[in-house]
């Protein structure tokens, strides 16, 4: 470094020689040819320092020049850390350092220098920058990125294999050499590990074992070439040993014995047994097998994944009676050990088994399943199907009972005695259901005679045969039709037929018609369909809009039946193409059996016997009605007020509102009445109320007479609801046609013809002769 700065200062020697050897030049240039302008250059080298010097401030560090020749030429430095850091002698230019300059903090400093003339402060050359470097001395120790470094490596790995790289960085130039060189060193641990320059940390040993040590920490030292401290750092590193497949499962126990009650079901778990594997549970692969015993193939152990457990399970039933105790070695090794690092011990890790089974009350055991019985439909000498049959099968061999537990269909078609008996109540039919099912529990019987809590099952399938009882039945078509001008030979429609018996395998059903006498056909298809054709063609609408023509089909069955099935053939209008443009609306034939039939009679019954009481119901509450108004009321109380006089009318008491003589005269004379004196006269009417009997009421009955000649929507408000008590006080009678029929009045009603065509059925009903009949 001492050399590097001596070049430097003997530079700047032959520089400022230079300098004043060019003066005297440039002296007499200026003398010569003073007319021209002289070119003006700032003279100096970049600047360096070294940092922290070990001298009293300041530190020379430069000095800046030109080539401007002025009395009055004053140096000044701008930027960052001018006139702070740095200052310039203003007449000389030499740049002194006020602070120790630390390099790792800045390396370089950019200043720009100017020259003015201070009398002015003008400047006398443009400005030009220069750049300060510090240099470097080897002041700093390596220092490791972080305190603690973690690495892995596999357990039993060879010697030189990389584990983890650690790094430490110095602050120094590292273009000076040595100044940030760094070499490692490990200085705990070093009997397992090793690093190299670079940091990177191998093994040293091949028989590193995670199951003896699965970590080692080590302590690493880092240093740099000596330099003005020449210390060092430290840092610590974790390494973990990762574990391989390199030991086999050993058992806990030299024997297991477990207790099972012979009613474990296939597969259930018998016991567990267990063994030791020190690796990690990912290489934790135990196979567990049988070596030696018998009945080895009545359990079989599969291993736990995650426990690594080997389970006991059975792969057919127990049984006490049979074998009570079973007893065998089962070996335990793990396929996926690696061989290379095998330890010296052996692979080979067995145990004795031993399963006592323990004796239970077990449920009656049926010896045969499923059962299964055929039976003929219809069958009536057929009563016993067969029998089911189950034993106890412990020692004390107790009787079974047997009971119907489920049937489908539900219904009391088979039946099953307490000695397992199949037994037909009634025969079965087919048609109702092609097989029955029925579950059937066996029960021990205890010594004290009740009935055991455990039972089993067993299924019985019963399947009918057909017998041939069934006529086939027409399958209508949707509305057959006809044109009126058909030709021979038309086909008018398709027909098929069903069967609810199973078809007969001697062949299809026959089609045939009952009668030839028609203008129809029948043509055999021989799949079970016929096609009904036009015989000689023409119909006559006139005569006969609907055809009904009997089809006989039979099935060929054993025996032979047939049915008798008629098809409605409507008669329709067509046009040229044999379009149907026009045809009667006819019900749709629906078949209705018996059954139907019967039970559409018994509702009709039922609904007639509802209104025969309904109806005596009412009548005796109008004859106890009628005795008590008899009874207990007057007729005062009993007449209605005539509020309004857009009502009917009202009771023959209600005097106080209206005179009814007016009534009484208009009906007897059918011409308008005159003011005569009232019958009523006695009667008071109420204060306030003054009427012109004959003109208001005569004037009310004219309105409301040409309303309902004019309403032809209407009916007369003749009815039961307003003329329900007439009034037995009343001299204008009643005014209600309910019982005109029954009455001995002699009073012409022929005035009822000029009352318009709405009264022109009371007038024909009260006009005549009572001997007439009407029809309605």
């Amino acid at each position: 470094m001492d050399y590097i700065i001596l070049l430097h200062s003997l530079f700047f020697t032959l520089a400022f020689a230079d300098e004043e050897s060019q003066k005297k030049p440039q002296n007499l240039s200026s003398n010569k040819a003073s007319h021209k302008r002289l070119k003006r250059d700032w003279i100096w080298n970049q600047m360096h320092i070294k940092e922290e010097i070990d001298a009293p401030l300041p530190h020379h560090v430069g000095k800046i020049t030109s080539s401007v020749r002025n009395n009055n030429a004053k140096y000044i430095i701008e930027g960052e850390y001018a006139n702070t850091i740095f200052k310039v002698e203003e007449t000389s230019g030499d740049v002194y350092a006020f602070e120790r300059l630390d390099r790792e903090k800045k390396a370089e400093y950019e200043l720009t220098a100017l020259i003015i003339d201070r009398r002015n402060n003008q400047s006398l050359e443009p400005p030009s920058k220069f750049i300060i470097k510090v240099y470097d001395i080897n002041d700093n120790v390596p220092v490791f990125v972080q305190k603690v470094f973690n690495g892995s490596v596999p357990e039993m790995s060879p010697v030189g294999t990389s584990v983890t790289k650690v790094t430490a960085v110095d602050a120094d130039d590292p273009t000076v050499s040595g100044h940030a060189t760094v070499s490692y060193q490990v200085i705990k641990g070093d009997e397992y590990f090793t690093i190299d320059d670079s940091g990177v940390i191998f093994t040293t040993r091949p028989d590193l074992d995670r199951e003896t040590q699965s970590t080692y920490e080590i302590i690493v030292k880092a240093k740099d070439a000596p330099g003005t401290s020449g210390d060092s750092s430290t840092a610590t590193v974790v390494i973990t040993l990762s574990d391989i497949n390199d030991n086999f499962p050993v058992f806990k126990h030299s024997s297991f014995h477990f207790k099972v009650p012979e009613n474990i079901s296939v597969g259930g778990e018998v016991g567990r047994v267990k063994v030791e594997d020190v690796d990690e549970p990912q290489h934790r692969n135990t196979k567990y097998s049988f070596v030696r015993g018998d009945y080895r193939d009545t359990f079989e152990i599969v291993a736990n994944p995650y426990t690594n457990e080997g389970i006991i399970r059975p792969k057919k039933p127990l049984d006490f009676e049979k074998v009570a105790e079973y007893r065998f070695d089962i070996e335990a090794t793990d396929p996926t050990v690696d061989l290379r690092y095998f330890k010296s011990g052996g692979s080979r890790s067995i145990s004795t088994v031993t399963i006592e089974v323990t004796d239970v009350d077990e449920p009656p055991v049926f010896t045969k399943l499923p059962y299964e019985f055929k039976v003929m439909e219809n069958d009536a000498e057929v009563r016993t199907l067969g029998s089911v049959w189950a034993h106890d099968p412990d020692a004390a061999k107790r009787k079974i009972r047997f009971i119907r537990r489920k049937a489908s269909p539900n219904g009391d078609y088979i039946r099953v005695s307490d000695t397992g008996i199949i037994q037909l109540p009634k025969p079965l039919d087919r048609e109702f259901s092609s097989s029955y099912n029925i579950t059937v529990a066996a029960q021990e019987v205890l010594e004290d005679g009740r009935l055991s809590d455990r039972e089993s099952h067993a299924h019985v399938h019963v399947i009918v045969g057909d017998e041939n009882d069934n006529a086939p039945e027409l399958v209508y078509p949707e509305e057959p039709r006809v044109c009126e001008n058909a030709a021979p030979g038309k086909v008018i429609v398709r027909i098929s037929a069903t069967d609810k018996d199973e078809l007969s395998p001697r062949g299809f059903f026959k089609f045939s018609l009952a009668t030839e006498d028609s203008n129809f056909s029948l043509i055999e298809n021989y799949d079970n369909t016929a096609n009904i054709t036009v015989k000689y063609g023409q119909f006559n609408r006139e005569l006969a809009k609907i055809h009904y023509l009997p089809v006989i089909i039979s099935d060929n069955g054993v025996p032979e039946l047939s049915s008798t099935n008629t098809l409605v053939i409507s008669v329709c209008k067509c046009n040229e193409k044999g379009n149907f443009t026009f045809c009667e609306e006819r019900a749709k034939q629906v078949g209705v059996s018996i059954q139907a039939l019967v039970a559409i009679f018994i509702c009709i019954f039922t609904i007639i016997v509802l209104f025969a009481v309904l109806a005596m119901l009412l009548l005796l509450r109008k004859r106890h009605k009628k005795d008590l108004s008899g009874l207990g009321r007057s007729v005062a109380e009993i007449h209605e007020q005539l509020v309004r006089y857009d009502e009917e009318g009202g009771g023959e008491m209600d005097t106080t509102s209206y005179d009814v003589s007016v009534l009484n005269s208009v009906r007897k004379n059918g011409v308008k009445a005159e003011a005569a004196p009232s019958p009523y006269a006695q009667v008071q009417k109420p204060p306030g109320t003054i009427t012109s009997a004959a003109g208001e009421m005569e004037s009310m009955i004219e309105e409301k007479k040409s309303e309902a000649d004019n309403d032809r929507d209407l009916l007369p408000y003749d009815t039961l609801h307003i003329y329900g008590y007439e009034g037995a006080e009343s001299i204008a009678e009643s005014l209600s046609s309910l019982q005109s029929g029954s009455s001995d009045s002699d009073v012409d009603y022929d005035f009822l013809n000029d009352w318009g065509p709405r009264f022109k059925m009371l007038a024909e009903l009260y006009g005549s002769e009572p001997s007439e009949d009407f029809v309605y």
